[in-house]
């Protein structure tokens, strides 16, 4: 998929439907009951998630792909390298189908969680991925994708509880860590771009800057999102 228009176009289409038409068209109708649909599509997403963690595994360990990533033109096995971008077509793949999180969100009424933030990092992260694939399909971001499937795993096996029904939820009582989580990652992820920057990797700088730069978005957006959502939960409890 060299072409940008088709993943620009789903973008596109992804927005006017939740922003806009998908409210006015769900405006005078029930919520859809989705239930089996969301413990079907998020059983799948931790499935698939967990292979993607995984897959370097297989292959020797994750060092094989570490000891190269600051060479864009490095010279790798053909088992690592079929691997990783074996890898990276999937994860993109996934970051596509994860749209889907706020199409059910539309689906089911529930508007407000259709937050600016939740759409940012969903677009942008469908829109980046097709992007490292075309211009830089190598190791440097192994460890960013694995990392990131790592916190999907558990995300989407929240979700999955979640979705099993009022009965399960007793089990939920580390939501408040999920955003904790992934405010770990963006830090985690934020090291060790700039620990590309420094050491001068043969990385193209324009790609790792504007990674950083989307990093360092949505760090701010989750955070700020901890901090509204879990005050109030402190306040009520004072």
């Amino acid at each position: 998929m060299s072409n940008p228009v088709p993943v620009l176009s789903i973008a596109a289409c992804y927005l006017l439907f939740v922003l806009h038409y998908g409210p006015r068209w769900m405006e005078n109708r029930k919520p859809f009951v989705l239930k089996n649909t969301l413990i079907a599509y998020n059983a799948a997403q931790v499935v698939f998630s967990t292979l993607l963690c995984v897959q370097p595994f297989f292959i020797g360990g994750l060092h094989r792909a570490l000891n190269v990533s600051c060479n864009a033109n490095a010279v790798v096995d053909r088992d690592l390298q079929l691997t990783i971008w074996n890898g990276t077509w999937w994860y993109m793949v996934l970051k596509h189908v994860e749209l889907l999180d706020t199409v059910f969100f539309v689906l089911r009424k529930k508007q407000n969680q259709v937050s600016f933030l939740h759409v940012y990092h969903h677009t942008i992260m469908a829109v980046f991925t097709w992007g490292y694939l075309k211009y830089l399909p190598g190791v440097q971001g192994a460890f960013l994708g694995i990392l990131n499937s790592f916190v999907h795993i558990i995300m989407y096996t929240y979700y999955l509880i979640a979705a099993m029904g009022p009965q399960y939820h007793k089990y939920l009582w580390w939501k408040k860590y999920m955003t904790t989580i992934q405010l770990t990652q963006f830090g985690i992820m934020l090291v060790y771009l700039f620990l590309i920057i420094s050491f001068q990797c043969s990385v193209p700088r324009s790609l790792t800057f504007f990674f950083v730069i989307n990093v360092t978005i949505f760090l701010f957006l989750f955070w700020n999102f901890y901090r509204k959502a879990y005050s109030k939960e402190e306040k009520k409890l004072h």
